[in-house]
């Protein structure tokens, strides 16, 4: 695991630090983790974060809140201007406390890019620091949007049959069939997999669908091929899921 703890903005003198990077589509940055809890957040492209219980798939107009200490890896699907804050855990009071998916609001967005151009260092009752307290105001009112998030078994066997599903999510076989390549009974597959996942297996291979489709909507794919690639008959049956799930059809989904 890569260790950051020497870099400035892993410094817990200050409440909160902002930190700008750009990073080319293909881009990985391998597992590592912070001593104060991230917000990461691209204002373009797709960022895909991975921890051992999950992964999260964060489009634009969305960011992922990591607890202080969380092992995370990063992919990058499109060129991504990616922003971070790290922030102490005690800055104020109302922060998120797990793990998860929120809303950045227009205002947010600003208040995160001016984040950024704040020194590593800099006084409380300066500009800047009345700019961190406004910062994180408004952090702590934005609320978690959960549809991003995918869950990681915490069951080896069941996880053999997510990786397979993530690394091919075309695949058509059911439950009674993944059941079978792990010699159990298809009501012992299903109770084993909620058990480990927290969400049935028919939502958890439909969400995997979704959000790995975010990936190659980014990358500029035709939407037909993108629905064709993840498992679904056609545009319309793959466009009624999409806006079930994320409220816009696949087409509008980046404009």
């Amino acid at each position: 695991m890569v260790d950051h703890s020497h870099l400035p903005y892993e410094s817990l003198t200050m409440p909160v630090t902002g930190v700008a990077v750009d990073y080319p589509s293909g881009h990985q940055v391998p597992a590592h983790s912070h001593p104060r809890a991230q917000l990461i957040y691209a204002i373009s492209g797709v960022l895909v974060v991975e921890t051992p219980a999950g992964r999260w798939v964060i489009p634009p107009t969305r960011g992922v809140w990591l607890q202080a200490g969380v092992e995370h890896s990063l992919r990058i699907r499109g060129t991504a201007c990616m922003r971070s804050l790290f922030v102490n855990p005690d800055a104020i009071d109302g922060l998120p406390t797990g793990n998860c998916v929120i809303d950045v609001s227009p205002l947010l967005r600003e208040l995160i890019q001016a984040a950024t151009q704040v020194p590593a260092q800099y006084s409380a009752d300066s500009r800047n620091g009345r700019l961190m307290r406004f910062l994180l105001d408004e952090l702590r009112s934005s609320l978690p949007v959960l549809p991003f998030h995918l869950p990681w078994p915490d069951d080896e066997r069941i996880a053999r049959i997510c990786r397979a599903l993530a690394q091919n999510p075309a695949q058509q076989g059911s439950a009674e069939h993944w059941a079978e390549q792990l010699a159990m009974s298809p009501k012992t597959f299903h109770r084993r997999f909620l058990r480990s996942t927290g969400i049935t297996f028919g939502r958890w291979r439909q969400q995997a669908r979704l959000l790995l489709s975010l990936e190659a909507l980014a990358e500029g794919l035709p939407v037909l091929q993108v629905a064709l690639q993840h498992g679904y008959d056609s545009q319309s049956a793959f466009a009624a899921a999409f806006r079930r799930q994320f409220g816009v059809p696949p087409s509008s989904f980046y404009s």
